[in-house]
């Protein structure tokens, strides 16, 4: 059975596809990519259909990512598909625990950063939409952080569904 990831910012061009790309890297890495699914949304539609930030795409090319990326809006009736789903800020959280159709639904909603151990408080990714590409790069180093305790928990999950 696919173990489902879904990553969600505002509107689905800087900060979740990055996430998307980055764990979906890891992901591969550890030879997961048959048994694990990664994408990501927005909790607005404004850029549906659009690409990713030219400055998401440039940064992660940079950094040896590829990954062709297309907006699109989250949707509540995903949550029953989904096994996590990881917000890139505190109201995107928010947001999305309150489309959550169930409660379950709404303990599928987790914060990327509170899978870094050494971020401390502050869980929140930066938007870096109004910025220059630095805010980009530092994106980057938060998702990266991130992605491998994150991956640990996936995976411990999927040992669980075996077990």
């Amino acid at each position: 059975m696919t173990y489902r990831v879904c990553f969600v910012c505002t509107g689905n061009i800087c900060r979740s596809p990055m996430a998307e790309v980055v764990f979906r890297a890891r992901v591969a890495e550890a030879g997961l990519d048959g048994l694990v699914e990664v994408d990501s949304a927005g909790t607005g539609g404004w850029h549906e259909g659009d690409g990713a930030d030219p400055r998401t795409v440039a940064v992660l090319e940079d950094n040896g990512y590829a990954g062709g990326h297309t907006a699109r809006q989250f949707q509540p009736s995903w949550f029953s598909r989904l096994d996590l789903v990881i917000a890139l800020d505190s109201g995107h959280l928010g947001a999305l625990r309150r489309l959550a159709p169930t409660e379950q639904d709404a303990r599928k909603v987790r914060l990327l950063r509170s899978y870094d151990p050494a971020a401390g408080d502050d869980l929140d990714v930066p938007d870096p939409y109004y910025g220059g590409v630095d805010g980009f790069e530092e994106c980057l180093e938060m998702v990266e952080a991130a992605s491998t305790s994150l991956l640990a928990a996936v995976r411990k999950d999927l040992e669980g569904r075996v077990a």
